[in-house]
């Protein structure tokens, strides 16, 4: 199956209220065309789960500043200060959660777990209103697993069949999140034939992937 579409097609799925992964680590690895044509599109009163919200100017960041969002869960958002006088004006929810414990939040949530149990975060607010277990006299806090209706993510390259594979640390949340989410969109910077990717060099296999557009 050729997967290879326009970003207005491939968007047609996405609508207002939902979950939506964005991968990315202060922007880069984000898929900047999509993120635009969400708001061209005119979404609104989406739940995000990323890393970060980048800056005011850039990738989610722009999502921020044209308050497209009613929540974020993030590792942080000290890079945008839109972000913080949305969160302490009461206009934008932020979730904050630690980075380790964010992405394994989302592997549980493409390995079909119900969560995980980690230390971190014992003993802070972090671990308000989480249930705490002991195992063999040490305690864990459960995090529960995180799912997506879309992820928006970009690769470096893809065949037809939605093979992908990811530039160095451009590489970030981008194939835990192709694994957690419902529909999974990616913007690429090259596209190949189905069969020019060596099969041991593909980091998220094409089944999880629904539609490919290209920069």
């Amino acid at each position: 199956m050729n997967k290879v579409t326009t970003i207005a097609q491939a968007l047609e799925s996405v609508k207002d209220g939902m979950t939506v992964m964005i991968g990315g680590f202060l922007g880069v690895g984000t898929p900047e065309l999509l993120v635009d044509a969400l708001i061209t599109k005119g979404i609104t009163d989406l739940t995000v789960i990323a890393n970060d919200t980048a800056f005011a100017d850039k990738g989610i960041g722009k999502l921020v500043a044209n308050r497209r969002l009613q929540k974020v869960i993030v590792s942080h958002i000290g890079t945008n200060p839109e972000t913080g006088r949305q969160m302490n004006a009461g206009e934008l929810q932020v979730e904050l959660v630690p980075q380790g414990t964010l992405a394994e939040r989302i592997r549980a949530g493409g390995a079909g777990l119900g969560g995980i149990l980690t230390p971190t975060g014992l003993g802070t607010i972090v671990a308000e209103g989480k249930a705490i277990i002991n195992i063999d006299g040490r305690e864990y806090l459960l995090e529960k697993h995180l799912k997506a209706d879309v992820a928006l993510l970009k690769a470096h390259t893809a065949d037809a069949a939605g093979n992908l594979l990811f530039h160095r640390s451009a590489r970030n949340f981008n194939p835990l999140m192709a694994m957690s989410a419902d529909i999974v969109i990616v913007q690429v910077e090259n596209i190949v034939e189905a069969g020019q990717i060596d099969p041991d060099q593909v980091i998220t296999p094409g089944i999880v992937v629904n539609w490919i557009v290209q920069e």
